[in-house]
């Protein structure tokens, strides 16, 4: 599952120690935003933060189809740990991303697949998406609990 080629960026993830750690931090840092102007803002904020991943990574092999956006994702790691970085061409996907990785990146494939996105409901995303968004977030967390299955299915 090592991508070979450019090294990779640093990653701030996992910030918590737990992905239900991660879930709760995420719900109670969008309770402090009254209204969804507020929490887009934050989203876009949160995706400012992700590194940029190199050219040589940004290809169609690590482009992440459903999505109307440009979004990549490279894997690494096995199922002891796996890394997930990730990009894209719009602020509030970059934010989505954050999002995601912050709960699932830095994880065991079995911590993975044993978490639900729970903070999508906790924070009234899933309301608050266009279809097209909601697809792509639909198509990432697919892609992070195939990458899991696979890693944990290799011995």
């Amino acid at each position: 599952m090592s991508t070979a080629g450019p090294e990779a960026p640093v990653s701030p993830f996992p910030m918590e120690p737990t992905p239900a750690a991660a879930q709760a931090a995420i719900a109670e840092e969008f309770g402090f935003f009254g209204d969804w102007s507020e929490r887009y803002q934050y989203l876009i904020d949160l995706g400012r933060k992700l590194p940029d991943l190199p050219a040589a990574w940004k290809t169609e092999e690590h482009r992440l189809l459903g999505c109307q956006s440009k979004v990549w994702v490279v894997p690494q790691g096995d199922a002891r740990r796996l890394d997930f970085h990730a990009i894209s061409d719009s602020a509030i996907v970059s934010g989505l991303l954050f999002l995601a990785l912050r709960v699932y990146s830095g994880r065991s494939a079995a911590e993975i697949l044993a978490t639900p996105p729970d903070y999508i409901a906790a924070i009234g995303l899933s309301k608050h998406l266009s279809p097209t968004r909601s697809n792509g977030l639909a198509a990432l967390l697919a892609f992070l609990q195939d990458t899991a299955r696979r890693a944990g299915d290799r011995p």
